[in-house]
């Protein structure tokens, strides 16, 4: 999976409370997401920026979902969970037993779990909350990100 899939795969309603957390959390990042979504629109910033934050958060959607977009699309999705649902993002990776910091992976490329070990670890962080949509959303941007190379959690989250 690709980060722009996860955004073309996002729900209306996921992308606005995505992107209005990022708004409150990471200023840079907003800015980024509504200037890819500007340049994909031909719209100017200004424009975006006057509109519904529904309306506004298609469009960065939108603009996100577009293979040319997946390195940015990865980056908002990283930094969504790194600034707005670190609990999340720590609680995922301690299930995996993934050697992290505060969310940041310490090795570079970690090494798949065994196919069991991976689907018990998404099974429970599922259970864990199953009305938070924010959890599906983490296993697929963690699928999603380019130093995650495990075709065996593509397959165990249907992609």
């Amino acid at each position: 999976m690709k980060a722009y899939q996860v955004f073309a795969r996002m729900s209306p309603e996921l992308a606005t409370e995505l992107l209005e957390r990022i708004r409150e959390s990471t200023p840079a990042a907003y800015t980024q997401a509504l200037a890819a979504a500007g340049a994909v629109m031909k719209a100017r910033p200004r424009f975006i920026m006057k509109l519904a934050p529904e309306r506004r958060a298609q469009m960065v959607r939108r603009a996100l979902a577009r293979v040319a977009a997946s390195g940015l699309a990865e980056e908002i999705l990283a930094t969504y969970f790194l600034e707005s649902r670190m609990e999340l993002l720590t609680e995922w990776l301690d299930l995996l037993e993934i050697e992290h910091e505060e969310g940041s992976l310490k090795e570079e490329h970690p090494e798949c779990p065994p196919e069991a070990a991976l689907a018990k670890a998404i099974e429970t962080f599922r259970a864990a909350g199953p009305d938070d949509p924010d959890r599906d959303l983490l296993i697929e941007a963690f699928a999603a990100q380019s130093a995650v190379d495990w075709p065996v959690l593509d397959g165990l989250i249907g992609v």
